[in-house]
């Protein structure tokens, strides 16, 4: 059951699978699953990437067995393994978790390096994100083009059950960082109180221009980039069996769990 804080100004709707075909409106966040399944160990998903790709062309996720991180650009969608290669992803290929949208930015803004500084750090350039996203939005998907001075990335390796639960499965995971590179980093900014559906705050990932190397985004520098950001007050989650919603009273705790697989 969702309390109050679930709808002041995030629409969540959730879904069986018999909802998954109906026409989607732009603006709508997709999401198979939700992060706190994930931290529980649910790394196996009955969502294709071919269903998947019908609810957007932007986004990221992972792969059953948790097999590597996921990034969608462009309708295309990539695999990063736990040495940070790309690999293209097929489309019978399932997720235990993603989250997608139909990309259509409303906000097109050019963000120039800091003179006389060789790059802007990660909290920065999040600060840089935040002033451009309009009061009142409660989430967004955001897409970031340029070049970077730095992206510190990691995955994790392929799971097989009995599956871990998620907290203990980053323990394994290997950080790379890629140094001037240039490519998209792309993903999602979410209210606090989404914690336990989504991760709260920002989640990017990464993937170089050549489409040879990404990875879940820890720390990054950047100079000059392009920002797109698509604002959304709707998201829509698809629940397996026997996933449900989040409770909210579990917040503090889901969030030290979050704090600890998503900032590395």
């Amino acid at each position: 059951m969702l309390d109050e804080r679930w709808i002041r100004s995030l629409h969540v709707e959730s879904m069986r699978r018999a909802d998954l075909h109906r026409e989607r409106e732009p603006h709508v966040l997709f999401q198979a699953s939700t992060i706190g399944a994930l931290l529980e160990g649910a790394f196996e998903g009955d969502l294709s990437f071919a269903e998947l790709a019908e609810h957007g062309d932007l986004g990221l996720g992972t792969l059953n067995h948790l097999d590597g991180e996921m990034v969608a650009l462009e309708g295309e969608f990539f695999r990063a393994d736990v040495e940070g290669k790309i690999h293209a992803v097929e489309g019978g290929e399932r997720t235990p978790f993603a989250v997608v949208t139909r990309f259509e930015a409303t906000i097109d803004e050019h963000l120039p390096g800091e003179a006389g500084r060789l790059s802007r750090s990660h909290g920065e350039l999040l600060a840089c994100l935040d002033a451009l996203v309009p009061a009142g939005a409660s989430s967004c998907a955001i897409r970031l083009d340029g070049r970077f001075a730095l992206v510190r990335a990691r995955s994790v390796p392929r799971q097989e059950p009995p599956y871990r639960p998620l907290t203990e499965v980053v323990a394994d995971q290997h950080v790379f960082e890629l140094a001037d590179v240039e490519g998209t980093m792309l993903g999602f900014r979410f209210p606090s109180y989404a914690e336990g559906i989504e991760v709260g705050g920002y989640h990017l990932h990464f993937i170089s221009a050549d489409r040879s190397r990404g990875g879940h985004v820890l720390d990054s520098r950047s100079g000059e980039l392009r920002a797109r950001i698509d604002p959304s007050d709707d998201l829509h989650v698809e629940l397996p069996p026997a996933v449900e919603l989040a409770n909210p009273d579990l917040a503090a705790e889901t969030h030290a769990a979050v704090e600890a697989v998503e900032r590395g």
